[in-house]
Formats: C-alpha cells, sequence, structure tokens
C-alpha cells in the first residue's frame, strides 16, 4: 500500500486519487513542463489489482503512459512487443518470478530502467535487487510522489556505454552484468572463475599463462608459487561442462578452443 496524504491506496475508490489528478476536479496537476516535457512509456508489474490500477491512474494524471502486467509472464509478452523506457518491478508476482524477469530486461533490454518494487525492506534484498541489474529500488508502502520522481530521473539518465559481449562459441560472458551463458542456458561463477574466463576470452584465442591469471586475476599479495590458478581453472572447467571450451597448452598456459 502507498503512504501518506498524498498517496494511493490500495483501493482504486481511494480519495487521494483526486491529489493525482491535481485537484478535486479532475484535472492533471500543471507539471511545469508544458507540452514540450518528457515522453516517457511505463510497464508496471504488479499483481495486486487494484494497486495495478492506482498507479496506472496516477501516472496518467502525470501525463506519463503506463501499461499494466499482472504477472511475470504477461510482462516478458509485453517486453518483446513495446518499447518501455522504465519497468515498475514488483519483486513478488506469480508465474515467472521479478528477479528472472529483472535477469531478461537488462539481458534482452539493455536500454530499459528497472525500478524494483517490493516489500522486502532488508539490505541484502535491496543489494540483490541491484546485482540483478536494477537501476532503482522503492520498498513498499511509498509514496506515489516518490515514484513520479524515480521515474523522471531514471528516463532522463543517458544510457550507459556497455562493454561488448564476449563470444567464443557457445559461450556468452557479459562483462557488465556479470553473467555467462552457454547454449544460452545461465552459468553460475564465483568471482575468481569469472575473472579467470573472462581473462581468458579476452585474449582472443591466445595463450594466458598461469603467471598472467595470477597478475590479472589476483592482488599483488599472491603468493607466486600458489597452485590458485590451477585449482580455480579446475573448477570453472566443471561448471563451463562438456566439450570442455578451454585449452590446455602444455608449458604455456590456456586458451579458448572457439575464439570469436
Amino acid at each position: 500500500m502507498l503512504r501518506g496524504r498524498e498517496a494511493v491506496g490500495t483501493h482504486p475508490r481511494n480519495i487521494a486519487i483526486r491529489r493525482l489528478s491535481g485537484g478535486e476536479h479532475g484535472q492533471r496537476r500543471d507539471t511545469g513542463r508544458g507540452d514540450e516535457g518528457e515522453l516517457m512509456r511505463v510497464l508496471v508489474v504488479e499483481d495486486e489489482v487494484d494497486l495495478a490500477e492506482a498507479i496506472k491512474t496516477g501516472l496518467g494524471y502525470e501525463a506519463i503512459a503506463a501499461d499494466l502486467a499482472l504477472t511475470g509472464d504477461e510482462a516478458l509478452a509485453g517486453l518483446r512487443v513495446n518499447d518501455y523506457d522504465v519497468v515498475v518491478l514488483d519483486r513478488d508476482i506469480p508465474g515467472t518470478h521479478g528477479d528472472e524477469v529483472c535477469r531478461v530486461i537488462t539481458r534482452d533490454h539493455p536500454s530499459i530502467r528497472v525500478i524494483m518494487l517490493t516489500a522486502a525492506t532488508r539490505l541484502t534484498d535491496k543489494v540483490g535487487g541491484f546485482e540483478l541489474g536494477a537501476d532503482d529500488y522503492l520498498t513498499k508502502p511509498f509514496a506515489f510522489a516518490e515514484l513520479v520522481v524515480r521515474l523522471r530521473a531514471l528516463a532522463r539518465r543517458p544510457e550507459a556505454t556497455a562493454p561488448p559481449v564476449l563470444q567464443a562459441g557457445d559461450l556468452r560472458l557479459d562483462p557488465y552484468r556479470r553473467e555467462v551463458y552457454r547454449n544460452d542456458r545461465y552459468l553460475r561463477l564465483t568471482r575468481k572463475q569469472f575473472a579467470v574466463l573472462e581473462v581468458l576470452m579476452r585474449a582472443g584465442g591466445g595463450v594466458v599463462s598461469a603467471e598472467q591469471l595470477l597478475e590479472k586475476v589476483w592482488d599483488e599479495n599472491a603468493d607466486p608459487f600458489t597452485t590458485a590458478p590451477r585449482v580455480t581453472m579446475s573448477t570453472l572447467r566443471k561448471v563451463l561442462g562438456q566439450p570442455d571450451p578451454i585449452e590446455t597448452v602444455p608449458g604455456a598456459g590456456y586458451r579458448m578452443r572457439d575464439a570469436s
């Protein structure tokens, strides 16, 4: 439920809807932006129907076009056919979970901003949302005015220049999202495993020695005689599976078999 005198309740009959219209008579509030104001299209993913409708109504009074999706599957379907500027995403939704919807957005629609909407208040929950690729986080209950301000701030934010996705055969590594896929299947890697794989893929098929891995992935205090690179390589190969995409070059190091 949204809170405060200037908030929308979970029932569409809530008297606070009048505030969203800018007065008691349903006239749109003057935003001070004139007819040349920001154009924005928003997808609201929220399974509480009354709350979703109230948000949509309020955004309409703010001259923000909004579509609704009540499940994760509906959200994914809408993303395939419409161009959105921002997605307001409830994390706990039926069907495809909000976390997975966020992953799809950040992977397939990197220009779309995401505001994660959730009742979870723990710091770990917020950190988890940002790690999934969310751009902002709003905890329920919240003031409607704050949602509008955050939406406009995200819409004005310039797109970040993301580093190129690295490809080697059926392996895809996204340095920006910190994600690895093989045959479009997500692989969960440790930080060291990810870093080792990234160094190998950036080498473009060139041989990378264990000493180079130690220098690039471990800090300057690492023991030069440590077996850590070899151990990490072994566990990385197990996660990547067969056929082994990494080739061992005897006496030299390692390289990707199918570098592009």
